[in-house]
């Protein structure tokens, strides 16, 4: 029986494109690839089951990066370990790893480079935290969209609710959207 050789690509945003990952898969002699668009955070994956469930003993699953198999060193770890268990090997197109050629090595390897992979992660993840606590701390921008109003808006926003005027006048003489009046109505409500 002749073994094959299948391809899966995935990209993690509906911005991103999978099309130079498939000319990877398609350069390398994939008979069959699978791709998706979805980020690793969702644990299904309908292409990729599909992709696995058409690999049998002696195939090649061929990825560009180890990381397009799982999120974490466990998750990549026990696929791995689940694909050699069935006699399936695993290929990367950057050249870091080849289960086939690994033999006996492979587990080992596998477990650096994916330990390696989420080390990285976390530093990349502290590195953020720390970031935003620093800038929280001194009052820099934490991103997102800014407030659309000041707090000297929101307070005449109050008082002149109060004193009886409508939204309409309150809108145009403060030069606020009614959605920006709602909400600051609302949480001075809360």
């Amino acid at each position: 029986m002749a073994t094959q050789r299948i391809g899966y690509a995935r990209v993690s945003t509906q911005k991103q494109d999978e099309a130079a990952q498939i000319d990877q898969l398609e350069k390398a002699g994939c008979s069959a690839i699978y791709h998706e668009r979805v980020s690793t955070k969702k644990f299904d994956r309908p292409e990729l089951a599909k992709c696995l469930a058409t690999l049998s003993q002696g195939d090649t699953l061929v990825i560009t990066k180890l990381d397009r198999l799982g999120r974490t060193q466990h998750e990549v770890i026990n696929r791995l370990h689940e694909l050699q268990s069935n006699g399936i090997h695993v290929e990367t197109l950057d050249g870091l790893i080849n289960t086939k050629a690994l033999g006996k090595m492979a587990p080992l390897v596998v477990g650096l480079l994916t330990g390696l992979a989420e080390v990285e992660r976390n530093l990349i993840n502290e590195r953020t935290r720390e970031s935003i606590e620093y800038r929280r701390e001194n009052g820099g921008n934490l991103g997102g969209r800014p407030k659309a109003y000041t707090p000297e808006q929101a307070e005449m926003v109050i008082r002149m609710r109060k004193e009886g005027y409508s939204y309409r006048e309150i809108s145009k003489t403060l030069r606020l959207g009614n959605a920006t009046l709602k909400r600051i109505i609302d949480a001075y409500a809360a």
